[in-house]
């Protein structure tokens, strides 16, 4: 017997007297090293071996416990919770979540909140009753309070993993998360129009997700670390609810635009619905207003013009988040990943 089996082997038996019980913590690779005196990478093949046994996980900020008996038995499904299903970017994410899923033998169970709480609630309710393996979900309304966080922490206890793609509450702990840089990213977008000669600068913002947030901290910093300060009725905030809105009146928004030179628009989406509303009141893009946006989304591309915007490039959030999961589901360590963002050039800049 090799020295990390024999150390393996002691944890082991130690774990089945009972001296570290489930869901505690066992020492840290430090005090191990000390307590069998040998190496840190012999205790770290005996800690792996332990993995592969199922008998402790690796958890972010944790270090290693002893893996608590599963309260509901392994069913092959991992629910797959989104905002919407068939809108914007979310049909590639979801068939690399399936690809990563299938992969594993992991069936999908897909089901969408349309980013309305109570959806959230029912969904989440469903799951409690009927468990499955793993949790990957999109965040609803993720910069307001949530009421649901009590059948989060349900699920948890449950031992069932919990992973956030795009969008996440900050403020609940025991998941993990995946999404993009989202304050660089604003950040980005305000250097680039800086760079071209724009001091006059709007922005379109979504206050009831996270990344609304986070897109307009980016935003406002980088224009107030160049000593340009706006007004407040030059953001143009929205939500969930009043999206399809925005672009009713175009002369409210062009009146409120004023002599705004360019626009940073929350996401594609938004960027495309004000390019149609400049263009039809003849204003030209990006001659008289420049737009630029996020996500390089198709939209990006048969826009009447053509939108400047920042990319993911070939960062899946869905396939990385997936992957975490099944990661998760089979005992290794992960932690949670901020991704870069990619600028690409178009014709709106």
């Amino acid at each position: 017997m090799t020295k990390y089996e024999a150390v393996a082997q002691a944890i082991k038996t130690d774990i089945e007297n009972g001296l570290y019980k489930e869901g505690q913590p066992i020492p840290t690779e430090e005090l191990l090293t000390v307590q069998y005196d040998v190496s840190r990478q012999t205790i770290r093949k005996a800690l792996s071996l332990l993995v592969e046994d199922n008998l402790i996980l690796k958890r972010q900020g944790s270090g290693s416990v002893v893996r608590p008996k599963r309260l509901n038995p392994r069913t092959g499904k991992i629910a797959v919770v989104v905002t919407y299903i068939s809108d914007y970017i979310f049909p590639s994410q979801l068939r690399a979540v399936n690809d990563v899923l299938s992969e594993n033998k992991y069936t999908a169970v897909l089901s969408a909140t349309r980013n309305c709480v109570c959806n959230e609630h029912a969904i989440l309710e469903e799951i409690l009753k009927n468990p499955v393996d793993g949790i990957l979900i999109e965040g609803t309304k993720s910069a307001m309070p949530n009421p649901n966080f009590d059948l989060y922490k349900k699920l948890i206890e449950m031992d069932i993993p919990v992973v956030f793609f795009n969008g996440y509450y900050p403020s609940l702990s025991g998941t993990y998360s995946v999404c993009a840089d989202n304050q660089a990213g604003g950040a980005e977008l305000v250097r680039h129009l800086i760079e071209r000669g724009h001091t006059k600068i709007a922005g379109f913002f979504k206050s009831d997700d996270i990344q609304g947030h986070q897109r307009y901290s980016g935003f406002i910093s980088e224009l107030f670390r160049n000593g340009l300060i706006i007004p407040d009725e030059n953001v143009f905030w929205y939500i969930t609810e009043t999206k399809e809105d925005l672009f009713n009146n175009p002369q409210e928004v062009l009146n409120r635009l004023g002599d705004n030179t360019a626009v940073v628009c929350y996401n594609d989406e938004v960027a495309f619905g004000l390019i149609k509303c400049l263009l039809s009141a003849g204003r030209r893009v990006p001659e008289d207003v420049a737009v630029v946006s996020f996500d390089n989304s198709n939209l990006s591309r048969i826009s009447p013009v053509t939108i400047t915007s920042l990319s993911y490039e070939d960062r899946n959030i869905g396939r990385i988040a997936a992957q975490k999961l099944v990661d998760i589901l089979n005992g290794k360590e992960v932690t949670s990943e901020v991704l870069p963002w990619t600028f690409i050039q178009k014709e709106s800049s």
